[in-house]
This record gives structure tokens, C-alpha cells and sequence, in this order.
């Protein structure tokens, strides 16, 4: 199993960025993903999920309106579209999965993170 996040860099306040999360993973289509970033000195926190279906998106207040997560099961890819970029979006952002029947538990697999940094 491998999760590949790509898609960062630098960008001025107000730009976008589009993460991509490549999945090798069986039967990804059965599998919830989850955004995650973290900046230095704060802890990990949880940026946008899809459910396996993608059905339901959820995002954190901070991402709500300016962020839109989607997934192309056929493509093994979540993206996360990231518009009007802040400077406290500045992070290392992750991508982590896990299988719907798990759904209360911590994601199972994790990739390796992109570093998003918004200059002001």
C-alpha cells in the first residue's frame, strides 16, 4: 500500500493549489481518505474527508468554502482543490486512508506529506 501526495509549493496569499493523492491501494474504491496538514510547532489536524463513494465531503471550519476535496476511484486519486490560500495554510499537508468497515478508528495508511507554503 502506498499513498503519494504531490501538488504543493510556494504561492502568494490568495492563490491555489491542487493536491493530488495517488493510492495504491486494493480496492480503493472501498476506502475513506482524509486531508491532513501540519505546521511547525502544531499538532497534525484534519483538513477535508471523502467517504469511499464519495458522498460525503467534510471539511474543517478553516477549509469551509475555500477548499473542495474530490475522488476519482478509477484514477486511485483524491485531490484537494485549494483556493484564497492564507498563510496559516502554510503546512506540510498528508493524505491518509482507510477502509469504510473501520470507519471509527484512525487511518490505517499514510503518505508521505507535501509542503504547501503561502507567502503574504
Amino acid at each position: 500500500v502506498q499513498l503519494q501526495a504531490s501538488g504543493g509549493g510556494l504561492v502568494q496569499a490568495g492563490g491555489s493549489l491542487r493536491l493530488s493523492c495517488a493510492c495504491s491501494i486494493r480496492n480503493f474504491e472501498h476506502y475513506d481518505v482524509g486531508w491532513f496538514r501540519q505546521a511547525p510547532g502544531k499538532e497534525r489536524e484534519i483538513v477535508a474527508s471523502i467517504t469511499y463513494r464519495g458522498r460525503t465531503t467534510s471539511y474543517a471550519e478553516s477549509a469551509k468554502g475555500r477548499f473542495t476535496i474530490s475522488r476519482h476511484n478509477f484514477q486511485n486519486t483524491v485531490y484537494l482543490q485549494m483556493n484564497s490560500l492564507k498563510p496559516e495554510d502554510t503546512a506540510v499537508y498528508y493524505c491518509a486512508a482507510r477502509h469504510f468497515a473501520v470507519r471509527s478508528t484512525e487511518y490505517t495508511y499514510w503518505g508521505q506529506g507535501t509542503q504547501v507554503t503561502v507567502s503574504s
